[in-house]
C-alpha cells in the first residue's frame, strides 16, 4: 500500500470521525513509545497510525475503549447516593414511603403597584381594516 486512503480505512471503521479519532489516539500511543506494527517506511506517526488501521494491525475494538478511558473525567463508583427530592416522591408513588408533608407557604403577596387588583392593560377596541 503506497497511499493510505480514507476508503482503505472506511472499510474497517465505517464512522469517519470515530477513524479520525481511533487513528489519533494510536498515533499518541505511538508517540509514547507503543511498538508499532508496519513498517514506518519514514512515515510520521498519524500515517503510521492510518496505514495499521487499514491492514487490520491494531484492534478497533480496543483502541475505542482506550480512547473513551482516556477522554474519562468521571468514574461512575456504587456508592448509594443521598435521596433527593425525585427519589423521595417515586418511591412515595410506588408505596415504598409516606411523602413528606410540605410546609405551607403562606399567602402570595401581591406584587408592587397591584393596589387597583390585576394589572392595568388597556383596553382595544376591534375596528374594520377596510375604514
Amino acid at each position: 500500500m503506497a497511499r493510505v486512503t480514507v476508503e482503505d480505512c472506511v472499510e474497517k471503521v465505517p464512522n469517519r470521525f470515530d477513524l479520525v479519532m481511533m487513528a489519533a489516539q494510536r498515533s499518541r500511543d505511538i508517540s509514547n513509545g507503543v511498538q508499532i506494527q508496519v513498517d514506518r517506511d519514514n512515515d510520521k506517526n498519524p500515517v503510521v497510525s492510518l496505514r495499521e488501521i487499514a491492514e487490520s494491525k491494531v484492534d478497533t475494538a480496543e483502541l475505542q475503549d482506550e480512547l473513551i478511558r482516556g477522554m474519562q473525567r468521571f468514574i461512575d463508583t456504587d456508592e448509594p447516593e443521598e435521596d433527593d427530592d425525585v427519589q423521595v416522591y417515586e418511591q412515595a408513588m410506588i408505596g415504598g414511603k409516606e411523602m413528606p408533608a410540605m410546609p405551607d407557604p403562606g399567602p402570595i403577596p401581591a406584587a408592587p403597584g397591584d393596589e387597583d387588583g390585576p394589572l392595568n392593560m388597556p383596553k382595544f377596541e376591534d375596528i374594520d381594516a377596510d375604514d
